[in-house]
């Protein structure tokens, strides 16, 4: 979701709590920071033609190899960084406190995990390592050996806990995959969330996580039985901007205007 304009109707600044990504969602996040993505198109050009001029497609979008040349450069300091942190004061990286760490290097307003960091919302990517980010950290083992210790347990454990010890949990499910099993299974520790809301264009038949039912979740208990989920069929590119206006957006603004009165 973030590598389309989407990160632009983001409703961290309002009332999110925890957030759930994956490795792409973090990076392309940075990467857009430092160098554009253009709009391309589906089929223009056959994937050779793209290779041949060192561009990536995403969909619709096109992404030059040099965004990510100047992703690495930025990260490779910060990991330099962060190794003699580990070395030296023995720090447990994990993946939500290097998104923090990146989210504080960054210093960008444009970007989402800078406003994570700013307002202390912790960000979880369980698949970090797939992606440029992981390319990037695997080259830094040889780099600077034996490279930088990342903890995924400690962070399993950190989402379970916040969710076991909230009073009521709330999930917004963008897209499927790994993201939505993680963010669903943390609930399962507390016997389910207690509201959610799918938005993705998968249906039962396609096999996959998005695919699957919110009833589907009830039987495992990561949703509560009296929880009434909703799933959405669309493109949440376009359905999540809608449903931010008429819900955090207006909330936020509703409050902000009753305290200046």
């Amino acid at each position: 979701m973030v590598t389309s304009p989407l990160s632009h109707v983001s409703p961290i600044p309002y009332q999110v709590d925890v957030l759930v990504t994956s490795a792409g969602g973090v990076e392309e996040d940075f990467i857009k920071c430092m160098a554009p993505f253009y709009i391309g198109d589906f089929s223009r050009w056959t994937g050779a033609q793209l290779r041949h001029l060192s561009i990536n497609r995403t969909g619709n979008l096109l992404v030059p190899n040099d965004n990510y040349v100047k992703f690495e450069a930025w990260l490779n300091p910060i990991f330099d960084k962060m190794l003699d942190e580990q070395k030296k004061d023995n720090v447990s990286w994990t993946p939500s406190k290097i998104i923090n760490r990146l989210g504080k290097e960054i210093d960008n307003p444009d970007s989402i995990y800078y406003w994570c960091y700013k307002n202390g919302i912790p960000v979880f990517c369980p698949g970090i390592t797939d992606g440029a980010l992981g390319d990037v950290l695997f080259a830094h083992t040889y780099r600077s050996p034996p490279g930088l210790r990342v903890d995924v347990v400690e962070d399993v454990r950190r989402i379970n806990s916040i969710a076991i010890y909230s009073h009521a949990t709330a999930v917004v499910v963008l897209g499927g995959g790994v993201v939505k099993h993680h963010t669903l299974n943390a609930n399962l520790m507390r016997n389910g969330a207690d509201y959610a809301v799918y938005v993705n264009t998968a249906n039962e038949y396609d096999g996959s996580d998005a695919g699957a039912r919110p009833d589907e979740a009830i039987s495992w208990g990561k949703l509560r039985q009296t929880s009434e989920p909703v799933k959405v069929h669309g493109d949440a590119s376009l359905i999540f901007p809608l449903l931010v206006a008429r819900s955090f957006a207006k909330h936020f603004h509703s409050k902000k205007a009753a305290e200046m009165k």
